[in-house]
């Protein structure tokens, strides 16, 4: 599916989309509850759909207000089913230690990307605890049963796998310590697990200036109801218009959030302000399409700390810098850096291609909103923010679909 936008100014107030990140743990913790409880200010985008689903496979249901975006978690019978994850990296990592506490032996399902992006930190824990596991390019089986413990999880792979624990450990019968190697990147999202942990009744003893985590075994998760937060991450598109000629106010977002993209409020400003800065995105990797944009639009700029990039819904790095070529952007790649150089800009000759990656879709609407044309693969904003297409066209910007 492809849209064409016009070159158009986006003007209006709207309200920031529904925190995805809250959003999963939100509801992993309200579901160990097993009892029912009510979350407001929740979209079901495909991610958290995946979440839902698999929850409903251990045991909680759920019925959804589209209305008044309100959902409710009640306690149900468990299914012999697979857990399907669909394209959702939260939901599996997060899911697959939380399964081994409830069941002993489970199958999660997920696209061949999904399953690219890699368990390797699972896999060494599994390997340690005698639990086997069979992977396939779709699928993960899993016989056997998580262990409380001493855990050494690498802190520069994915900040989702200490998540994952962290949910889990504390419904074991004895304590446990999760050390992590550093570098520590995303910090701000282990962070934001032990926020949500402590609003459910979970105590979690963060001593990261040492690296370390402990976990008290034998803990209750409290049934609170609760709202999720407006999402600084899909509010960066949204705010991007201002850089655009545009006028735009995006409201419902907390400004005390443990969020880090909330980050991007003073990198655009860096970008707008200043010749070829160097940015450091490694604990604010999921801003990488839209800062990389933003950065072509301006003044050019260095970032590194990209190497996760690789290892998202597309290698964003590479899908990023293919498609600004085609706007005439000159750029150079490195291992763990990207610099995108201040160039000549135009309108693409051909269409952007999304690479089904939701967060290229968002920033090269953005992008196209200055230069028109045409971007193909626009249902992945599915994916993580739905309702983006309404949003933006309701702030002005003219989207045809073709």
């Amino acid at each position: 599916m492809k849209k064409h936008i016009n070159i158009s100014n986006a003007k209006g107030i709207v309200m920031a989309p529904p925190s995805k990140s809250y959003a999963h743990r939100i509801l992993i913790c309200a579901a160990l509850s097993n009892e029912e409880v009510e979350i407001s200010n929740i979209e079901l985008s495909n991610d958290v759909t995946a979440t839902l689903n698999c929850l409903r496979v251990l045991g909680t249901s759920y019925e959804y207000d589209l209305e008044n975006k309100c959902i409710k978690l009640f306690k149900s019978t468990p299914l012999n089913e697979e857990l399907k994850s669909l394209e959702s990296g939260s939901t599996l990592r997060f899911m697959i230690p939380l399964s081994i506490v409830k069941q002993n032996c489970v199958t999660f399902t997920g696209t061949k990307r999904l399953m690219e992006r890699g368990l390797g930190i699972y896999e060494e824990i599994f390997d340690n605890q005698g639990i086997k596991y069979l992977k396939t390019d779709t699928s993960i089986k899993i016989s056997g049963a998580l262990k409380p413990g001493y855990f050494k999880v690498l802190g520069n792979v994915s900040s989702q796998f200490i998540s994952g624990l962290l949910f889990s450990l504390p419904l074991l019968k004895e304590d446990s310590i999760i050390e992590i190697i550093p570098p520590i990147e995303s910090i701000d999202y282990i962070l934001l697990t032990i926020d949500v942990l402590n609003r459910f009744g979970v105590t979690v003893i963060n001593d990261l200036k040492n690296n370390k985590l402990y976990v008290k075994g034998n803990q209750k998760y409290l049934p609170v109801s609760t709202s999720v937060e407006g999402d600084y991450s899909n509010a960066a598109f949204l705010d991007a218009f201002n850089y655009l000629d545009g006028s735009v106010l995006v409201k419902g977002l907390n400004s005390s959030s443990l969020q880090g993209d909330k980050a991007y409020i003073d990198y655009f400003k860096i970008l707008k302000e200043n010749e070829m800065p160097t940015i450091d995105i490694s604990n604010t990797i999921d801003l990488g399409p839209i800062l990389f944009v933003m950065a072509a639009l301006n003044n050019g700029a260095k970032f590194t700390g990209t190497a996760r990039l690789k290892i998202k819904e597309s290698d964003r790095v590479k899908c990023v810098c293919d498609e600004l070529s085609k706007f005439g952007v000159d750029y150079e790649i490195g291992d763990n850096y990207c610099i995108i150089k201040k160039s000549n800009l135009h309108k693409p000759n051909v269409f952007i291609d999304s690479h089904n990656d939701h967060r290229l879709v968002m920033a090269f609407t953005v992008m196209l909103s200055r230069f028109g044309g045409e971007i193909l693969g626009v249902e992945a904003v599915n994916k993580s923010f739905p309702s983006f297409f309404d949003i933006v066209r309701q702030l002005g910007i003219e989207v045809q679909d073709e």
